[in-house]
């Protein structure tokens, strides 16, 4: 398989940390958070197969893209020189939650940002079709820019690496790929063994119900969407800081 873009912030000298990205987004998405840590870790940002600069899902991929998104995330994972944090949000906190079990001697810890709920192997056609619909009404950009920033209340650096994400979408792996494979969900959380920090709206449909592993925290931001991190920028980076400093004191 053709290599992922992989986006560099941080410093070299600090202690790795992977930022996976969402359904639509790339690895230019995470503007606001990539300046608030400034240095103290060497943050690597995919763009996921079929989203940003990386390649497009060939017709043998999209035969089972679960299988082939978990394996670029573990392939960037195990070519790093030593094991990392791994922070995903939405699909890319699934796409985490899977390879530091498939690789733990890898993952140092996992922050999960409203991760997405597995779907099973066949795609929802009502899904797939709000988000065709979706990508085809960001026409106008700058446009849907402002009206992000009044709607949401996001900062404009988060609405535009936002928006700038969407024309860059896989329209193949949309309409073709959307499915999210095995449905086991607690699962997985169960099965953890490194530090988890589960951070959800406090409307959260896809979060597990229950976690009986005393690994994993859960943290309900107040105030926010399935984006947390956008929404309540400082109550997130607070929760997520402090979770950092106890479980990776070296770079937080």
């Amino acid at each position: 398989m053709q290599p992922l873009t992989v986006h560099r912030y941080g410093s070299p000298a600090a202690p790795p940390l992977v930022l996976v990205h969402g359904l639509t987004d790339a690895g230019t998405a995470w503007p606001d958070l990539v300046q608030h840590w400034g240095d103290r870790w060497d943050v690597h940002a995919p763009d996921l197969r079929g989203h940003g600069r990386s390649p497009r899902f060939t017709t043998e991929e999209l035969a089972a893209p679960p299988d082939v998104l978990l394996d670029d995330l573990v392939g960037l994972v195990e070519a790093l020189p030593a094991p990392a944090v791994l922070v995903g949000h939405s699909l890319g906190g699934l796409l985490a939650l899977r390879a530091a079990l498939a690789r733990p001697g890898r993952a140092t810890a996992l922050v999960l940002e409203d991760p997405a709920r597995p779907s099973g192997d066949v795609p929802d056609p009502a899904f797939v079709a709000a988000q065709e619909r979706f990508l085809d009404s960001l026409t106008d950009l700058p446009a849907a820019v402002r009206r992000m920033v009044a709607e949401s209340g996001w900062s404009r650096a988060e609405a535009e690496a936002w928006a700038a994400c969407k024309p860059l979408v896989d329209r193949a792996y949309v309409r073709q790929g959307l499915w999210l494979g095995d449905p086991a969900w607690e699962e997985l959380f169960d099965a953890l063994r490194v530090p988890t920090l589960l951070v959800v709206p406090p409307d959260a449909p896809m979060a597990p119900a229950v976690v009986g592993n005393d690994r994993v925290r859960r943290v309900v931001v107040p105030g926010a969407g399935h984006c947390v991190r956008r929404d309540q920028p400082d109550l997130f980076h607070e929760a997520v800081d402090a979770f950092l400093a106890e479980v990776a004191p070296a770079a937080a």
